[in-house]
């Protein structure tokens, strides 16, 4: 074996190579796979599980279901609020009194006790609102699933007809409407608003149905031999149903508007009911020495309205997946 031992008694470059000490990393116990393993144990994340999570941090959802629960139970139990009846106990004596115990608000011209017309005001407008939403979103999801989801002559037909009753403006065609009845309420308030109402919402829910009936598990569904409304109704509008839920949130509030708006003009609800609109439309005569009396049914209807349009911008904004990491 040659020397490779340098000149001057230093070891060569591989007897170096060869007496040098190797060090070895200690052997990993854990292993990819538990390193890589998920935890699958717990159920899947649905779309309206995420959305709960995202509307619960939230102030701004917190903040407008108080507004809508506290506005729910007056509409609904009024006399929790006031034991005075619906009309206000009306007695010229209190024309325009101050506010005084049990009379919080004071007194309008014709001497009836503001507090408890504003919480009974808030029972028709809610009504009407809640009436014409639900009609709004019978009517027109099932005219936008039709003709979303059949398409052809279905989808020409029913759009067409969508287009002729979209270009009427609402408010409009329900003074139109409205003049020609003389025994109003609420129910008939409600259905001349939805008549009207309902192409909004079936203009989305075709969109939102013409996004979805196309995806993969509908082609599944109708591969294991489904009927096609049966894929519909089962498969295609839940799955559709989130910015119908957002439109119906927020035309809620602008129900309760047009029905407000419909009483100021005097051909909404009959002055023998309760209505905010009816009471602003009353306040006008004394706007300039009492203003006070038209606050107080303007402030109601106001924060009703705006509970609702807060509802509706935070249940958009947890259900559109665009804005969920907004």
């Amino acid at each position: 074996m040659p020397d490779t031992t340098a000149p001057g008694g230093r070891r060569g470059p591989v007897a170096a190579r060869r007496h040098q000490e190797h060090f070895f990393a200690e052997t990993d116990e854990t292993g990819l796979g538990a390193v890589d393993a998920v935890d699958d144990s717990g159920a899947p994340s649905s779309m309206w599980s995420e959305a709960w999570r995202k509307l619960r941090r939230r102030p701004i959802f917190w903040v407008s279901a108080v507004i809508i629960v506290v506005v729910c139970a007056v509409a609904a139990f009024p006399q929790l609020f006031t034991s005075i009846g619906a009309h206000g106990g009306c007695d010229l004596a209190n024309s325009h009194g101050a506010p005084r115990a049990g009379h919080p608000f004071g007194f309008d011209r014709q001497g009836c006790d503001i507090y408890t017309r504003t919480i009974y005001g808030a029972r028709a407008s809610v009504t009407v609102g809640v009436l014409a939403t639900a009609a709004v979103v019978l009517v027109g999801s099932f005219v936008g699933a039709i003709a979303g989801y059949f398409g052809g002559w279905f989808d020409t037909i029913l759009s067409r007809v969508t287009d002729i009753f979209f270009a009427v403006p609402l408010v409009l065609a329900a003074i139109v409407i409205m003049q020609v009845f003389t025994d109003r309420n609420a129910l008939m308030v409600a259905v001349v608003l939805a008549s009207f109402g309902w192409p909004n919402i079936a203009r989305i829910t075709r969109g939102a149905v013409l996004s979805v009936k196309n995806n993969d598990f509908i082609t599944a569904a109708r591969a294991l031999g489904s009927g096609r409304l049966a894929i519909l109704a089962r498969h295609v509008m839940p799955n559709a149903a989130a910015p119908i839920i957002v439109y119906a949130t927020v035309a809620l509030g602008v129900f309760i508007v047009a029905e407000a708006t419909l009483s100021f003009l005097g051909i909404g609800l009959p002055t023998s009911v309760v209505s905010w609109g009816g009471d602003i439309s009353k306040a006008q005569d004394s706007i300039r020495s009492n203003a006070e009396i038209l606050f107080y049914p303007a402030g109601g209807l106001a924060v009703t309205v705006l509970g609702f349009m807060m509802m509706g911008d935070a249940v958009r904004d947890a259900l559109d997946p665009k804005l969920r990491e907004r």
